[in-house]
């Protein structure tokens, strides 16, 4: 601070910490040895109180740092040491107005600790948000979910990069844990994750892995512990904070590893059933990975199809259903939803945003650079636009083009502005100019003109960096490529059977989904020139209907990847245990590919090894699965359709079926609202982030 900045007066005239805030700046009164301090700075926090505990019990002697976060090195603010009762009180120096506000805890001696004397290797971490509680604790648990929240902006003990970002990390925080008690949060307690998911028995356990090096419950405790979270690649980690950043970061590598730390750190006593444990409830069987999912429902959210995040982190998804509805496939009734960035529902409980034409939405989803939300509907057959405030911008029946539309599924916003979407039952081509609801048009529909003649059910599409949009055919085994330019000029090009999602990575590869695989199994009859003229309205139905059929079947789906002039990539197109029945791919920031599955009641999630090697875990190459076998599971996955990577690398999964046989026909009375999915899933911190809206192919914040 500036010497003109400060202004000393005697303590004897000034009896109350005086406060004055205003616009840009604030002023408080520090008392500074007997004198006090005029201090005036940017908005900060003032004064934090807390305390610091290692396996439930006080860390005496631990040295606390306040930091700020922001794009670049964080900010330190101000330092203090814990008392013999592990509490602090720790003065803010000024700040920098940033997004996000964390502790760092290092060394100490604990209360419990049987060994004594002072511990190098704790090192704990709490981060606070913008808005620090009235007192805060850091501990165990409060640095599990820091750093799974935080796994893709932390190294070591910094914290950067860009605000929307890290304020979207740190919002998730509370989520699992209360910051002032250090025990459990709201969420993950709640009956959705409590009961139906293993995410709380993760999480415990975790934080029982570090809390036995904390307390050095054993002499190597710590040893143990970081030759169990030493990653596939790089060196062993040396205190807590370290290895819990390593765990997070490669959650599928060897996580029996860390799991028998407890029969090492705390065995269960002769004659007990129960382990000593600090917290609980802890794991009982080893998990195929260290993921911490959590479930989130409401806004009206009921068998979420497409999804797509808005500028500031928001999620938008069309649904199916609606609420209480005795859900079919074949009565398509639903609205639009919209999740805040730590899952919150922002739409009305029960229905949803409802109006402007939505009526059963569909994998067509877009968020233009206005923020404006573009949902394909089956039940109204028509597209609806959405406002950020969730106002309809399209009349009560929607945009229909006087009743000429069919059934339609995916939607795009391109970096020049426009709109495109296709129609499934029709092979139809939109396309709005700029962006505007009131100037689209009709490029063709039906097999007599390109590049409608060349659809068999259009499904999704997406757009390259040399301007041309990629089509999949659900009918088919082919994808439709066509100049934004000149939609006549089209090529096709060999994919696997019934193409569903699309991604395209920075370098203009492109990654598609074929839910029926890529060899013939006599399951279903694709055969191009008839498919569409034959089914009509009743097409996806019946797709969907053939695939429920073969759920769990020995061949699963596939995944082919086209290079940019549409040869395929060697290896592709890629199989495996965790492609039982692809339907979205999704890439993030570096590149790696993130594939839904709408098969089994709880289908896995994957992620592949993407075009730049050099970004997955050594010695993978591409196409990969750098998930486990059978893909990512827990947290309360069913069937899905859509997956997305947020700014903060969340991974969002949309649940759209829960029970196949409430589907179809007339089923049992009591379970017959319970066709459509329930709630969406969020993957922490396990992707490269990505930027929001995306228009066009992925890119990093």
């Amino acid at each position: 601070m500036r010497a003109a900045d400060r202004l000393q007066v005697s303590a004897k005239t000034l009896e109350a910490l005086v406060i004055a805030k205003s616009k840009a700046k604030f002023v408080t009164i520090l008392l500074t040895g007997g004198l006090l301090t005029w201090a005036v700075g940017p908005a900060a926090a003032d004064t934090l109180k807390g305390k610091v505990l290692g396996g439930g019990q006080p860390i005496t002697n631990s040295t606390v740092s306040l930091w700020a976060t922001s794009a670049g090195a964080p900010q330190q603010l101000g330092q203090a040491r814990t008392g013999a009762d592990g509490r602090f009180t720790l003065n803010s120096t000024g700040g920098t107005g940033a997004a996000t506000l964390y502790l760092i805890a290092k060394g100490g001696q604990p209360k419990s600790n049987a060994q004594g004397g002072d511990n190098p290797a704790i090192a704990l971490m709490t981060v606070i948000g913008g808005k620090p509680p009235a007192t805060i604790t850091i501990n165990e648990m409060t640095t599990v979910a820091s750093v799974w929240t935080h796994a893709q902006f932390l190294d070591g003990s910094v914290i950067k990069g860009p605000p929307l970002s890290l304020r979207i990390a740190a919002g998730n925080v509370p989520n699992f844990v209360d910051l002032q008690t250090g025990g459990w949060g709201t969420t993950i307690q709640d009956p959705l994750n409590s009961v139906q998911t293993p995410t709380m028995a993760n999480f415990a356990t975790l934080a029982d892995a570090l809390a036995g090096c904390v307390t050095r419950v054993t002499a190597d405790a710590c040893p143990q512990l970081y030759t169990a979270a030493t990653p596939p690649k790089g060196d062993a980690p040396n205190d807590t904070l370290a290895a819990a950043q390593s765990i997070a970061r490669a959650p599928w590598y060897q996580p029996t590893r860390l799991f028998a730390l407890l029969d090492q750190f705390y065995p269960v006593p002769k004659g007990r059933t129960m382990r000593a444990v600090p917290y609980m409830p802890y794991l009982n069987f080893a998990p195929s990975a260290w993921v911490l999912p959590l479930k989130f429902d409401g806004g009206g959210y009921r068998a979420g199809g497409k999804a797509m995040f808005d500028s500031q982190g928001n999620l938008w998804v069309g649904d199916n259903f609606t609420v209480g509805w005795q859900g079919q496939d074949t009565l398509w009734q639903g609205n639009a939803t919209k999740f805040a960035p730590n899952g919150r529902p922002l739409s009305p409980i029960t229905t949803g945003f409802a109006g402007g034409g939505m009526q059963g939405g569909t994998f067509g989803a877009a968020v233009d650079a206005k923020d404006n939300a573009w949902l394909s509907s089956y039940g109204g057959k028509s597209i609806a636009v959405f406002d950020k405030n969730g106002k309809p911008l399209t009349p009560p029946e929607g945009i229909t083009f006087d009743g000429k539309l069919g059934l339609m599924q995916g939607i795009i916003a391109t970096p020049s502005g426009d709109v495109w979407a296709v129609g499934i039952s029709k092979s139809q081509l939109l396309y709005f100019p700029k962006g505007d609801p009131t100037k689209g048009r009709i490029v063709c529909e039906g097999r007599e003109v390109e590049p409608c003649k060349s659809f068999v059910g259009p499904f999704h599409l997406g757009i390259d960096q040399q301007d041309r949009i990629w089509v999949t055919n659900a009918f088919g085994a082919h994808v439709t490529r066509f100049p934004a330019s000149d939609p006549n000029k089209v090529e096709k090009f060999k994919t696997g059977y019934s193409g569903s999602g699309l991604g395209i990575d920075s370098r203009g590869n492109v990654w598609v989904t074929n839910r029926l695989g890529s060899r013939d199994r006599g399951m279903f009859d694709i055969v191009e020139d008839i498919a569409v003229l034959k089914m009509g309205d009743n097409a996806d139905r019946t797709l969907t209907e053939q695939m429920a059929k073969q759920v769990g079947g020995p061949d699963g789906g596939s995944v082919t990847l086209l290079r940019p002039d549409g040869t395929q990539y060697p290896g592709s197109p890629f199989t495996g245990g965790g492609l039982p029945g692809p339907w979205a791919a999704t890439v993030d920031g570096n590149d790696n590919v993130w594939i839904s599955n709408f098969a089994m009641p709880n289908s896995p999630i994957t992620q592949l090894c993407g075009t730049r090697t050099e970004t997955c875990p050594p010695g993978m190459k591409t196409g990969d699965q750098i998930s486990p076998p059978g893909g990512y599971v827990g947290g309360g996955l069913q069937m899905q359709t859509d997956l997305a990577v947020d700014p903060a690398g969340n991974v969002w999964v949309m649940n759209n079926w829960t029970d196949i046989a409430s589907c179809f026909g007339e089923p049992n009375e009591a379970l017959s609202t319970r066709c459509g999915g329930q709630g969406v899933v969020i993957f922490y911190g396990m992707a490269k982030p990505v930027r929001a809206p995306q228009i066009g192919p992925a890119r990093a914040p």
